[in-house]
């Protein structure tokens, strides 16, 4: 819990994961948020995959109404690539195209090739839970309306336990009824065959060293 999600708020954050044990992070998806994804990059080290969703929501803002729909149509064809080489192939075409009718869309998305097409990188199994934070979405409402619900809270820490014990039910769900990502799907992201795939935990890479901010 934080007054603000500021970037100091988010490195305590993870930090506050690390200490705890988070250890072998391959991606993280966030909106793009500048203090949490120099958070991420500061402390986990790892590749940051903006939320396609919420980006192509802010470029539709970037033009008129009556060309909102052609925007739309151009950017998506980009997250329904075959792979990494195509998707990039197609986003230089969209670039190209868009130059013309929304310059500043063009721009954006050229600048944020990197960081919209980081799912590529993982199995196609995963690519629909990766490129967006869409999937999370309902639980994060899910927390919302039961807060709502008590409204004022004694403490900091019978909010905790309130939002822990709905986050302790999601997760008994995904590991018992409806798993968020398989594990034959997670077994693709190790290369080491003596791995049983029921085995699998995050927990299996060493913890990446944090890394100093710039000046």
């Amino acid at each position: 819990m934080g007054q603000a999600e500021s970037e100091a708020f988010w490195r305590d954050f993870l930090r506050y994961l690390v200490a705890r044990g988070l250890t072998g992070v391959l991606l993280c998806v966030s909106d793009a948020h500048p203090g949490l994804k120099k958070a991420i990059a500061q402390v986990l080290g790892c590749p940051w995959q903006r939320c396609t969703v919420h980006f192509l929501r802010d470029m539709k803002g970037h033009v008129g109404r009556s060309q909102q729909q052609m925007v739309a149509a151009a950017v998506r064809q980009v997250f329904q690539a075959e792979g990494l080489a195509q998707a990039r192939l197609v986003l230089g075409e969209v670039v190209a195209r868009l130059e013309g009718p929304a310059l500043k869309v063009a721009r954006l998305l050229e600048d944020a090739e990197d960081d919209l097409l980081a799912f590529l990188d993982f199995p196609r199994e995963h690519w629909s839970k990766l490129r967006s934070t869409n999937p999370l979405e309902r639980i994060n409402r899910e927390i919302g309306r039961r807060s709502d619900v008590v409204g004022i809270y004694p403490n900091d820490q019978s909010l905790l336990r309130l939002t822990g014990a709905l986050l302790c039910e999601q997760n008994d769900e995904w590991l018992v009824s409806r798993r968020y990502l398989s594990v034959e799907s997670l077994a693709k992201l190790y290369h080491d065959d003596t791995i049983d795939a029921d085995e699998i935990t995050l927990s299996i890479h060493p913890a990446r060293k944090e890394v100093a901010p710039a000046a």
